[in-house]
């Protein structure tokens, strides 16, 4: 419990954290709700169609201003404590008696600004005071991975918009979901549709071991479904070099992005507890594909069973976590090299 205190406000209270989708708020007034490492962080579109994100937290006696998930307000956010009321800039705008209460400057008790970025159609903030460099911790990542730091721009994933969101509550330690993704040694024993697509996985040498390597679709497979049959066609941004390939990303501390020649599947977490992390899955296609209402099921279906297969796994492993079995951490095998990577840059982290 002590080591996930640290992991709260050394790693996600310190890093950028993919918060929600951009389009999660869609108009002025809208908003989300998101525990960003024990602290709740609201997300505002102002009236001016920019977002914002907050502390959850009123100046005056500090209760929480929104406990919905989501939702939308008309021009302000008012506290249901004391009344309170903020612009959607954040700027304290009225409060009982504010007019006679000359020790209270309502320039110095807007609320608590944090730092926020779009990239990909998906809003990063920082609760940092100092922001680590986004273009190398968050960009730099993906370049890392795929060794072209344009080479993600052709799936255009800023204009892909939401075809199905997958809520999967796991009950199992972040680093375990982190450490299945990044590996395929276990893709022969759990992932038999994903092996039927990608026969490569089968040998047990996952796309993150290569930098700029995606793994190959099969000969017989024409899409990037359950049963490897009938894709969207290819985003018009994905060159030749980049067709019939599946590419992993990780980009720490919480973020998994799958990109496929027609669509793109980004993963979310939210660790809740040393023993739960809330995943949040969207696939996402062009508006085209959604517009035409075809059918998406066989196509969300494939990775919601590697969702599923990968989740029951890390809750097989999450009790023995306090084993003294594993108090060495257990046996990396070379194709996991990758994974020594990830626990010595959690280590360094919790570490200060």
């Amino acid at each position: 419990m002590a080591v996930f205190e640290l992991e709260k406000s050394r790693i996600f209270q310190s890093n950028w954290f993919a918060a929600a989708r951009s389009s999660d708020m869609p108009s002025p007034g809208s908003f989300r709700n998101v525990d960003v490492g024990g602290e709740s962080v609201l997300i505002v579109r102002g009236r001016d169609g920019a977002l914002r994100a907050f502390l959850n937290v009123c100046r005056h006696r500090g209760a929480r201003l929104c406990t919905e998930e989501a939702g939308s307000v008309r021009k302000s956010l008012q506290c249901p404590y004391h009344a309170w009321t903020y612009g959607l800039d954040g700027s304290l705008i009225a409060a009982p008696n504010l007019n006679s209460m000359d020790d209270v400057n309502r320039d110095e008790y807007g609320l608590i600004g944090v730092a926020l970025k779009e990239w990909l159609g998906t809003v990063w903030v920082c609760l940092a005071d100092e922001p680590p460099s986004f273009e190398e911790a968050v960009q730099g990542a993906v370049t890392a991975r795929m060794g072209d730091p344009s080479a993600i721009d052709g799936w255009g994933i800023d204009e892909l918009v939401v075809g199905k969101r997958i809520t999967y509550d796991v009950k199992a330690n972040w680093k375990l979901i982190v450490e299945n993704f990044m590996e395929c040694y276990h893709c022969a024993t759990i992932h038999p549709e994903l092996t039927e697509v990608l026969p490569e996985f089968a040998d047990g040498y996952a796309a993150q071991y290569f930098v700029g390597h995606g793994a190959e679709f099969g000969e017989e497979v024409t899409g990037f479904t359950v049963d490897g049959q009938g894709g969207f066609g290819t985003l018009s941004g994905v060159d030749q070099d980049h067709d019939r390939r599946y590419y992993a990303i990780t980009i720490n501390p919480q973020v998994f992005i799958n990109l496929v020649p027609d669509h793109v599947i980004f993963h979310r977490m939210y660790p809740v507890a040393v023993d739960r992390t809330i995943v949040e899955c969207d696939w996402l296609y062009t508006q085209e594909v959604i517009d035409s209402g075809v059918d998406l099921s066989r196509s969300v279906e494939l990775f919601h069973r590697v969702n599923q297969q990968d989740f029951d796994a890390c809750e097989r492993c999450q009790p023995a976590m306090s084993s003294r079995a594993y108090a060495a951490g257990g046996v990396l095998v070379p194709s996991e090299h990758h994974i020594g990577e990830f626990r010595d840059w959690v280590a360094s982290a919790v570490a200060g």
